[in-house]
């Protein structure tokens, strides 16, 4: 706690003494520099700096140096760093509306997502953690989250029983993954390498890019893309700073947000399909199992959260 409060007055001190002359922005976030979702941030970092004339300057740290995705979130609402992004998954523990984008198999494909995400629903949700002093800016495209083991693949839910699966902090999808017969085991992604090569848990879940990129697929060699959930990343800005925006200084940033999101769709599908081929010549053995038992199996999941169920049906039945 103290280590975390040291760095919190840091933070805000380094912030005041750089807006005398340029409003410096410091964006946080947990991924590598290698990752497609960096680049965007950077390509928006580069974007507002050039359409502000110089007068707003965002700095990214990346790989968690300013703390894990839920620390960045606490930094944002305390204002010691101006924006951040995370996944919806750790997200719905601030804003709980967030959770309907963890629920399994919830969109068609990857166009019917797009069309949530940069449509009227999207929108509402980027908007819906302003008490808790975060605003939403865009989404970035995170694909599709499919299960990876080092033991053997996974074909079925039956082949899920008795395996210890990491998942996000994220009491929805510990309960998609214990739905379908695994025992979910929250560990924190920058500790998941150790995890699985000392065998604390037998597998995980996410997309190719970040399966490749963490280098996961050198110890877990089946990857099965049964794609039981497709849950954005969210790029936020504190509400305090967003206040304190004028209403031009608000557009280069809306403008910038939509620009990178657009870049960075392009950059995923790229990156995915590299990952693929990458896992692939490494020796992973990739499966694409018939995804109806899957379905199946999570419905139960849906139950749990009546909240959600509405929103849900929006999504659903939105063309």
């Amino acid at each position: 706690m103290a280590r975390f409060v040291a760095l919190v007055m840091l933070l805000t001190g380094l912030s005041c003494a750089e807006r005398e002359s340029v409003r410096v922005i410091k964006l946080a976030h947990g991924l590598p520099t290698s990752h497609p979702v960096h680049a965007a941030m950077e390509f928006f970092a580069e974007r507002v700096g050039l359409r502000s004339g110089g007068k707003l300057r965002v700095d990214v740290h990346p790989a968690e140096q300013l703390g894990t995705e839920r620390e960045s979130l606490e930094l944002l609402q305390l204002g010691a760093v101006g924006m951040t992004k995370v996944s919806a998954s750790v997200l719905e523990n601030f804003v709980p509306a967030y959770a309907v984008f963890s629920l399994p198999y919830l969109f068609r494909d990857e166009a019917h997502r797009q069309r949530v995400f940069h449509g009227e629903i999207g929108a509402r949700l980027l908007r819906a953690g302003e008490k808790q002093g975060l605003r939403g800016l865009t989404y970035y495209d995170a694909g599709s989250r499919s299960f990876y083991s080092k033991t053997k693949p996974i074909e079925s839910p039956a082949d899920l029983v008795g395996l210890k699966i990491r998942t996000q902090e994220s009491t929805l999808s510990m309960r998609t993954v214990r739905a379908l017969g695994a025992a979910a085991t929250p560990i924190a992604w920058g500790e998941l390498y150790t995890a699985l090569q000392q065998g604390v848990v037998d597998g995980a879940e996410n997309n190719p890019p970040s399966f490749y990129l963490s280098g996961h697929y050198e110890v877990a060699k089946y990857y099965s893309l049964d794609e039981h959930t497709a849950t954005p990343d969210v790029l936020l800005i504190s509400r305090g700073l967003w206040d304190e925006l004028s209403e031009e200084e608000r557009a280069v940033i809306t403008e910038a947000a939509r620009a990178s999101a657009n870049l960075q769709l392009e950059l995923w599908r790229k990156a995915t399909q590299e990952a693929l081929d990458a896992v692939r010549a490494a020796g992973v053995t990739i499966v694409t199992p018939d995804k109806t038992p899957f379905v199946e199996a999570v419905e139960e999941v849906y139950a749990n959260y009546p909240e959600l169920l509405e929103l849900a049906r929006e999504i659903r039945e939105l063309e």
